[in-house]
């Protein structure tokens, strides 16, 4: 009985019998949701741009590639099946290996074909859960070979390796990435740190977050920002942890005190007490905090730099009157002075419109800091929120009032609207439609990693945490998440009728139970 409960999908379990072709049935059914959702984002689809996986190959890559979720919120699921279906689109083959894209057309501030290392920590993150690790284990290659572009923007290189290690364990890659990346921290260490054993300094735009409060267009408009030295604290762990895999304690010692004392002054010198939150400070300034709260001050919890007693940070995710709007989060806290949504002047702002990009980044900091530390000032219900808002946020309107599934630039935290994208048009730019199919950001991890909770291990154990809060929904289903090399399986059945093979919650690992709680389950580990 148990060889026929290979690969559990809840697309399918509900006509499922338990004869020889089980097994088949399954793998038929999941195919045929992935099939739907293709077809349809196909059928609607202004095909622009095409790279290694045009749309007429687009089931083909999902088929093989990616896992099969399943939920009773339509709308989220969908928005799953279309990250894919544009992921796909960015995957791209050149004379020396895949690469993943940020911007479909070629842009002038692109690096070699057309690589922006900005948003290549979310390209790893999203990717990783892809099957077959050569796009990745290729893309890790091209940044080891253009460091100098792999600090083009603030990219914590050497941590976003060590994600994906974590899905597709390879010594290869660590072996053939330490030195390289060695090189990319040291001159990092030699070009954007002030003073001996001082902080990280970055111009805004170079993290990516253009015209912010905390910045502007100026290159000398540069500060101490936890952004950047969140990444270089995250690195110089990783390259600790591979020192380590490697064999060479001393390495590992010295990259674990770098990491200690970056985490001291970030904790020391960019907390603003009085705010209850990390600020960024100018530069060139006379040492005061940049007077707002940005979003990117939540980047510390994507590495465990805060405190404990400083959660109360994220109060400001759901207020009004900080990030929260009714398609926030907004990159500006909404009460102070400098906050602003415009369509006017640079197309590209930070000080309001919301972004993929920081949306995604603070949803996984929150992620990271529930399976760490627990709810409190922020809860599990306030991820499942501020998720599914997200979600919601990936549409178009057409003309004719039909509404497609859809991912650019910026947004309007108040209408929805796409704002490059309406600004670009109206002046003709050289791009056409540049930020279509936007690879900036990420959220199928979101539903991996928060919201089923599946997260691997460098010991090879495989926790499953999730984040949906109990009572939410009454059944769920995510299969063919493949780890290690084994294919995990997860679902959820409250009432026992959805998926017809009992109660509560159920792990299946290469087709083989190994794990069942009757109820909903907090955590479990295998």
């Amino acid at each position: 009985m148990k060889k026929l409960l290979l690969s559990l999908c809840g697309v399918c379990l509900i006509a499922a019998g338990c004869g020889g072709g089980f097994v088949d049935k399954i793998d038929t059914e999941g195919n045929s949701l992935i099939s739907e959702y293709v077809a349809g984002f196909n059928a609607t689809d202004e095909e622009v741009y095409t790279q290694q996986f045009p749309n007429t190959k687009a089931e083909e890559f999902l088929q093989a590639n990616i896992p099969v979720f399943e939920c009773p919120d339509k709308e989220l699921e969908k928005t799953w099946y279309f990250r894919w279906w544009t992921f796909r689109k960015h995957v791209k083959s050149t004379p020396e290996g895949f690469i993943i894209t940020e911007f479909l057309p070629d842009v002038s501030w692109a690096g070699k074909y057309n690589a922006i290392c900005c948003p290549a920590a979310h390209h790893f993150n999203e990717g990783r859960w892809l099957k077959d690790p050569t796009y990745l284990k290729d893309y890790a290659a091209y940044w080891c070979r253009e460091k100098k572009d792999a600090r083009r923007y603030s990219f914590p290189a050497a941590h976003a390796f060590l994600q994906f290690y974590k899905v597709h364990p390879d010594m290869g890659l660590i072996k053939d990435s330490y030195q390289d990346l060695k090189i990319i921290y040291s001159a990092w260490e030699n070009e954007r740190r002030d003073e001996p054993d001082g902080l990280f300094w970055q111009q805004d735009g170079q993290d990516g977050m253009e015209v912010s409060i905390s910045g502007g267009m100026s290159k000398d408009a540069t500060g101490y920002r936890a952004t950047i030295n969140s990444y270089m604290y995250a690195d110089a762990v990783a390259l600790s942890t591979m020192a380590t895999m490697l064999g060479k304690p001393d390495e590992a010692e010295v990259y674990a005190k770098k990491a200690e004392q970056i985490k001291e002054l970030i904790n020391t010198k960019l907390w603003d007490e009085s705010a209850r939150f990390y600020k960024v400070i100018p530069r060139h300034g006379d040492g005061s905090f940049s007077p707002a709260r940005e979003e990117h001050g939540y980047t510390p919890w994507l590495y465990d730099i805060p405190k404990a007693e400083w959660a109360d940070a994220w109060k400001q995710l759901t207020d009004p009157q900080g990030f929260k709007a009714p398609y926030g989060p907004t990159t500006a806290e909404q009460r102070a002075e400098g906050f602003k949504v415009v369509y006017e002047g640079h197309e590209c702002q930070w000080n309001g419109p919301g972004w993929p990009f920081a949306t995604a980044q603070t949803l996984t900091a929150l992620e990271r800091h529930l399976h760490r530390q627990g709810e409190g000032a922020v809860t599990k219900k306030d991820y499942f929120e501020t998720l599914q808002t997200y979600s919601d946020n990936h549409r178009l309107t057409g003309p004719d009032g039909t509404r497609v599934c859809w991912i650019d630039e910026n947004q309007d935290p108040f209408t929805g609207e796409w704002i490059a994208r309406k600004l670009l048009k109206e002046r003709n730019y050289k791009y056409y439609e540049r930020g279509k199919d936007y690879n900036h950001s990420s959220f199928c991890d979101l539903i991996i990693s928060g919201l089923v909770g599946i997260q691997p291990q460098l010991d090879g154990t495989i926790v499953i945490e999730p984040l949906l809060p109990e009572g939410e929904w009454d059944w769920f289903s995510l299969s063919r998440v493949f780890v290690a090399g084994k294919e995990i399986s997860v679902l959820y059945d409250k009432t026992g009728k959805r998926f017809g093979k009992g109660t509560g919650f159920f792990v299946f690992v290469d087709g083989k139970q190994v794990d069942h709680a009757d109820s909903y389950v907090t955590k479990i580990v295998i």
